[in-house]
This record gives C-alpha cells, structure tokens and sequence, in this order.
C-alpha cells in the first residue's frame, strides 16, 4: 500500500474476499470433523486438497489486485519505490509457486 493510497488494492473487494475466507475456514473446519470422525483417508485428502485450492485461487486473486493496484500506482511514481513493490511481487509469486 502506498502512502498516498488510503486502502489497500483489495479494499474494493472487501466482503468478497471475507465470505470467501470464511468458506475456506468452513472447509478447515470440516476437516477437524472428519478427523475426530475417523473418516476414510482418501476422502480427508480429497478435502485437503479442495481447501488448498480454494486458497490458491484467494492467492491469486489478491496477487492480480496487488499487481494492478499497488505495484502499477508506484510503478507511475518510479523511482525506489517501484522497484521495491515489484521485488515484494515477485517474491509473493515465488512463495506461491513453492506453496
């Protein structure tokens, strides 16, 4: 977030990225159950795997606002800043990548 910037870029989206939050934390939550539930294997990884890419997909979404919104503002600034926000982007992407 930029110093001229009252919100970060997501800030638009808000509620969307809240309920959608929410949704992965009902997943996790589903998981806890099937674990004290003793469920099959498979299903418990079927699940795990649903909430991962539910978060992967919340990732990317933010990614692509942080993109458009923090690292273009500074990018028209130029100067440290600017590079300063790509370097945070691209690192952003190395941890997803690696995730």
């Amino acid at each position: 977030m930029t110093e001229s910037a009252p919100h970060p870029g997501y800030h638009s989206e808000k509620d969307s990225h809240l309920k959608r939050l929410r949704r992965v934390e009902g997943q996790v939550r589903g998981l806890q159950r099937m674990v004290e539930e003793d469920k099959y294997c498979i299903d418990i990884l079927t699940q795990v795997s649903a909430a991962t890419k539910a978060l992967q997909s919340f990732s990317l979404e933010l990614l692509e606002e942080h993109l458009s919104h923090c690292v273009v503002d500074a990018a028209r600034k130029g100067g440290p800043e600017a590079q300063e926000k790509v370097r945070e982007a691209s690192d952003a992407i190395a941890r997803l990548v690696r995730s």
